[in-house]
């Protein structure tokens, strides 16, 4: 098999018998970039020196024992809106084109003391808003399924580079779906764990209580030992959770016996795709049969979702990015009269339409004339929202639905129609207003070879039985 064929554990697993090293692994990292760039673009940034030269570090600490864990030495890339010292981060935007931080995001410090090798930062949606990865100031991302067609966003970076085999699992953000939609549209595994559970330190916001750092994987059990190693309690991060319960690769059994699943009946309605609905209800067929008692339910406000969630993200973005106005850090405008007109232009210049698009929503809704008529009520639905999975969850383990209603679109589909690339997230975004914990499965493809991916939703920290779930479909699908 070779090198890039296999899951980051079993690489890891293999670095550590000594049949592969850190370093052969990450020059077979950088050569499948140096072949695949040109026609998928996943990266911003390749730091190929910096990679070999960490790879040879921590190839020495695995032969002295400093490094044990079962990612040690395993290639890995990371969203481009996770701060990594010295290592430019842009949130792929042209106002923050030359910024290099001088630290490092917890999650990602967690990785390093992990033993992981960072490659380099992955493409997204500017400032992570965007479901296509089309927003992005440094070109788009294709899928790697077919090039025609976008990877998902905004984490399409991380996901189109795991599945072109361009690293061995990535590190991406999810404010309303942005590690499982990609995820589902690329054939990748993809986890956004229970808000709190990963520190927020060091990624540039995008909305507040809705962002969640997660892992992207082949695997499931790939996802779960990353979601592992970047999970813990964090001073720095106000919204951070002491958990005793992070032993995730425990749940890793293909046993669901007993184990009760709800299909929620709203999930199925008018805009699912027939190939997506087939595939969904095949699944909790294979979980029925492998002794899981599976059926529907009614989930209730789930059309509310989406204009709650984005009345709710446009406020918090338009309060985080205000601080990019050209005087600290990043783009600044070279011709400007007063200090007005130099974060005009600045702003103006340095971010894209479609940041434009939220911050001024944002705006709009946090003004003293529509406060109570739109983010108060917004808030509203999304306590109402949360008591709906509070009910749900009172009767079952874990929720079985769609990740997305389609597979993915054609490139320049979605930007025509902002309205209907919103629309797309609607079987994801409930999942942030919840705080809740949600992965995305790959399970089979559509007739046009495109993969199609399955979310399970468990209640708040109850990753394990999700993530159980996930194991057992994936054992399944190996199967067949």
């Amino acid at each position: 098999m070779r090198i890039l064929e296999l899951s980051a554990l079993e690489l890891g697993k293999r670095i550590r018998e000594r049949e592969i090293s850190a370093v052969e692994a990450t020059e077979a990292v950088l050569e499948r970039i140096r072949e695949k760039e040109p026609s998928i673009h996943a990266y911003v940034t390749v730091d190929e020196e910096g990679a070999l030269k960490r790879a040879g570090e921590v190839q020495r600490g695995i032969e002295d024992g400093r490094f044990t864990g079962p990612l040690a030495g395993v290639p890995v890339a990371v969203k481009d809106n996770l701060c990594t010292k010295g290592l430019r981060t842009t949130c792929s935007s042209r106002i923050l084109y030359n910024f290099v931080p001088t630290y490092t995001a917890q999650a990602v410090e967690n990785l390093e003391r992990a033993g992981a090798v960072i490659v380099g930062k992955t493409n997204m949606d500017e400032f992570a808003m965007g479901s296509t990865t089309e927003t992005s100031a440094y070109g788009v991302t294709r899928n790697p399924w077919n090039t025609d067609h976008v990877p998902g966003g905004s984490s399409g970076g991380s996901c189109a580079a795991v599945a072109a085999e361009e690293c061995f699992y990535a590190l991406g953000s999810d404010t309303g779906g942005s590690i499982r939609q990609p995820g589902s549209f690329c054939g990748v595994t993809g986890i956004k764990p229970t808000y709190g559970t990963v520190s927020r330190y060091g990624l540039i916001a995008y909305g507040s209580s809705l962002d969640q750092i997660g892992p992207v994987g082949k695997t499931v059990s790939d996802c779960a030992a990353v979601l592992e190693a970047i999970a813990s309690y964090d001073k720095k991060d106000s919204t951070s959770i002491p958990r005793k319960d992070l032993d995730f690769t425990a749940a890793l059994e293909n046993d669901v016996k007993g184990m009760r699943i709800g299909l929620p009946r709203d999930y199925f309605g008018e805009g699912l795709d027939y190939e997506v609905r087939e595939a969904v209800l095949e699944a909790a067929d294979v979980l029925r049969k492998k002794g899981a008692l599976v059926e529907e339910f009614d989930l209730s406000l789930v059309e509310y979702a989406v204009p709650a969630y984005y009345v709710i993200a446009s406020a918090e973005a338009s309060s985080n990015l205000s601080r990019f106005d050209g005087v600290k850090y990043g783009l600044r405008a070279k011709d400007y009269e007063g200090l007005h007109e130099m974060y005009k232009k600045s702003r103006s210049e340095g971010f894209g339409p479609e940041v434009k698009r939220r911050i001024m929503l944002g705006a709009f809704v946090l003004s003293s004339g529509y406060y109570d008529a739109y983010y108060l009520k917004a808030l509203r639905i999304k306590a109402l929202i949360k008591q709906a999975f509070d009910r749900a969850f009172a009767q079952y383990d874990v929720i079985l639905g769609p990740t997305a209603p389609t597979t993915a679109p054609r490139l320049g589909e979605s930007l025509k129609d902002p309205l209907k690339m919103y629309l797309g997230d609607i079987y994801t975004i409930s999942v942030n207003l919840a705080g809740l914990p949600g992965m995305t499965v790959p399970w089979g493809k559509d007739k046009k070879g495109l993969p199609i991916g399955v979310q399970l939703i468990g209640d708040c920290f109850e990753e394990k039985k999700m993530i159980r779930a996930g194991y057992t479909l994936e054992q399944a699908k190996e199967g067949r």
